[in-house]
């Protein structure tokens, strides 16, 4: 059975109906599920049951003053870093990076933008973890260290204890979402994987598969793998390629077009 690395979870805090809609497909095209909590109240008690890997919030909140939130996270999660995204003044910004948070983005923000700070904090996260814990992760089971590290496919390894993916042992720089993706099809090189089971595998949802956003994260992690040179070899690393209304292919040539 296959070791997976699964869908990170992120609890969003915001009381207002829009702004948590946007916030919660930004976080979703981000690679993560999302619990929504409309106050602080709702936050605490989700807390109680369960553990994301990273929390949210804006610092309007209904019940609370955001900041008095921001704080009692020192008791309510400790392990659990926070972004704040709100609106505020450069004192509140201040105090909120004071009171822990990982980073601060200002509304009105800009959707990649959010995305890559996300993508950087659990990425960050996962690596400090990654000592004592492997990629252990909700509904997961970590590699046993005396394993192989992951698939080998010529010039490109996966290596799942470091949660990395070397061309010619040079690291490419993935987000965490390209890399499960990646990882996805790396155990599966050859095969045509549809969109309905990389969304499943990934974001474990189908629907996303009806949106653009694995195309986008295909086409980024296909650029970067493109970029690797063929320098003195005579074998191409593997290429993703878009199979027309079946799904995408990782293909492992075994010589360059040339040879």
């Amino acid at each position: 059975m296959h070791t997976m690395v699964a869908v990170p979870t992120v609890l969003l805090v915001e009381d207002e109906a829009a702004a948590a809609a946007e916030l919660s497909r930004v976080l979703s095209e981000a690679g993560a599920t999302v619990w929504h909590a409309e106050s602080a109240t709702d936050a605490r008690a989700i807390l109680k049951h369960g553990r994301p890997q990273l929390i949210v919030l804006d610092l309007t909140l209904p019940d609370v003053d955001g900041l008095v939130f921001c704080a009692n996270l020192k008791n309510d999660a400790p392990d659990v870093p926070f972004l704040v995204c709100s609106t505020g003044t450069t004192a509140e910004k201040i105090l909120s990076f004071k009171l822990g948070a990982e980073d601060f983005v200002a509304k009105p923000y800009d959707a990649a933008e959010l995305q890559a700070r996300v993508e950087a904090i659990l990425l960050r996260r996962s690596r400090q973890a990654a000592p004592t814990r492997g990629l252990q992760r909700e509904h997961t089971t970590a590699p046993a260290m005396n394993t192989p590290p992951g698939p080998d496919l010529g010039r490109l390894r996966v290596d799942l204890a470091r949660w990395r993916v070397t061309v010619d042992e040079k690291p490419l720089n993935l987000t965490p979402t390209e890399f499960q993706l990646l990882v996805f099809m790396a155990r599966r090189p050859g095969e045509i994987i549809s969109r309905q089971e990389l969304a499943r595998s990934v974001w474990g949802n189908e629907s996303m598969s009806r949106s653009r956003t694995i195309d986008a994260y295909v086409r980024r992690i296909s650029s970067k793998l493109a970029v690797a040179p063929l320098g003195g070899h005579t074998e191409w690393p593997p290429r993703i390629l878009n199979i027309r209304g079946l799904g995408y292919q990782l293909t492992v040539p075994h010589a360059s077009p040339a040879a």
